[in-house]
């Protein structure tokens, strides 16, 4: 126990609000809780002193590793990759602490990878980097269960993005499409939902609702082929579909700024949904669309799969759960697909759903007493309204009159939310 907690107990005998007997049952009930905890501060300490370490090592190697013969190349390659396999080993066998098996999983997920580099280069073994990230990723992949290390969950996560990137966006000679990061995505999924059902509102969990969402983001721009235009169908659907996954029960004990899926969604469809306010997007699309694409069946695929979270949602909650924003990339795709070529009808479409959604947060901050959605809301209405600034013919009175309406809306709108906080607080 902690000496600040004893003499917060000691100070509660000595102002007898509690007795001596039951300040010490207190203490021996928090002991024992405690006990069996790991000590975070130590197993952050450890992962960094793993990857210290295996740094050192590599570093020493790469000093003199053109005076070794091949076979003491290949010796010391494969050294901290069985170094790495005896830890770990021993970490399952004895079921050691946490910071154990967070450690020995971090050292041997970089030593399968330095290994293999390094056999590459001693054996002038040729390859693409996405076959090489590919091979590192499955094999470290069971490790994540093995060990049920946090480190190496997230790592695969990173890896599997930067695969994404790789295979599908940035190797120009062979561009393809990584479908195999769904599965390396996919297989992460049921080690994340067991942590959120253990504990939701730890920072474990938080660090993967950012990670998840973030690394799809990213991810999804290799999957973007000859049909750009679509790109935008695919990230608005995908954007949407985040924002239902945070809306969903479980993450209901997660604080706003913590739900990464939330915020990521709420971002990513508002700014794409912006640029589609301006008449230039509109006059840049094809005249016919090519619906016989992987985009397009990609986007019906997260539309089908966002809808599903949609239905979930009405059944356990009903229909006054869902908000705008889980249902504005089916308006964007009516718009996308059946208005394109109505001259200035679309952009005014957009220019109201995008107001719509503004409002929508205003109302949500206002129903939630919470300034930082209210003040998102309003944030959004002044982004439209500078965007309109620059392309339409409206005079400077009237562009000036406006700012006013919307400093005066941001003065208000908190003042009105402070009065009602203090209220509750009454």
């Amino acid at each position: 126990m902690g000496s600040k907690f004893n003499k917060e107990l000691q100070t509660l005998v000595g102002d007898k609000i509690i007795s001596p007997e039951l300040a010490d049952k207190i203490g021996q009930y928090y002991a024992t809780k405690d006990a069996g905890k790991p000590n975070k501060l130590f197993m952050i300490f450890g992962i960094f002193g793993a990857l210290l370490v295996g740094s050192g090592i590599i570093l020493m190697l790469a000093h003199n590793w053109d005076d070794f013969s091949r076979l003491t190349k290949t010796i010391l390659a494969f050294g901290p990759l069985i170094l790495g396999q005896i830890f770990a080993g021993f970490s399952i066998l004895k079921n050691k602490s946490a910071t154990w098996k967070e450690a020995s999983g971090t050292f041997l997920f970089f030593a399968v990878g330095a290994c293999m580099a390094l056999v590459s280069q001693i054996y002038n073994i040729p390859g693409e980097l996405g076959s090489f990230l590919l091979t590192w990723i499955v094999l470290c992949l069971p490790l994540v269960y093995l060990l049920r290390s946090h480190a190496v969950a997230l790592l695969t996560i990173l890896l599997s993005t930067y695969y994404a990137v790789e295979v599908g966006l940035w190797n120009y000679r062979n561009t393809e499409t990584p479908w195999l990061y769904i599965a390396f995505i996919g297989a992460v999924l049921p080690y994340y939902y067991t942590l959120i059902t253990k504990n939701t509102a730890s920072n474990t969990v938080t660090i993967f609702t950012w990670i998840f969402p973030a690394s799809i983001a990213i991810a999804l721009s290799a999957f973007i082929g000859r049909s750009e235009d679509l790109g935008f169908v695919m990230y608005i659907t995908m954007f949407g579909f985040l924002y239902s996954i945070g809306k969903l029960t479980v993450f209901k004990e997660l604080r706003t700024l913590r739900n990464g899926f939330l915020i990521i969604g709420s971002l990513g469809t508002i700014v794409s949904l912006m640029i589609f306010t301006f008449r230039w997007i509109w006059d840049e699309l094809p005249e016919t669309f090519n619906y016989d694409t992987q985009e397009l069946y990609t986007a019906v695929v997260v539309s089908l799969l966002s809808i599903s979270v949609l239905g979930y949602t009405v059944i356990r909650k009903g229909i006054r759960a869902v908000n705008l924003f889980q249902i504005a990339f089916v308006v964007f795709g009516l718009v996308y697909f059946l208005l394109p070529d109505t001259g200035i009808l679309p952009v005014v479409l957009m220019n109201a759903l995008v107001f719509a959604l503004g409002m929508s947060a205003i109302k949500i901050g206002a129903d939630k007493v919470n300034f930082g959605i209210l003040n998102y809301g309003l944030l959004i209405i002044s982004i439209l309204i500078i965007c309109r600034f620059f392309d339409t013919g409206m005079s400077f009175v009237v562009r000036g009159i406006l700012f006013v309406m919307v400093g005066a809306g941001f003065f208000l709108t908190n003042y009105i939310m402070l009065k009602k906080q203090q209220r509750i607080k009454k």
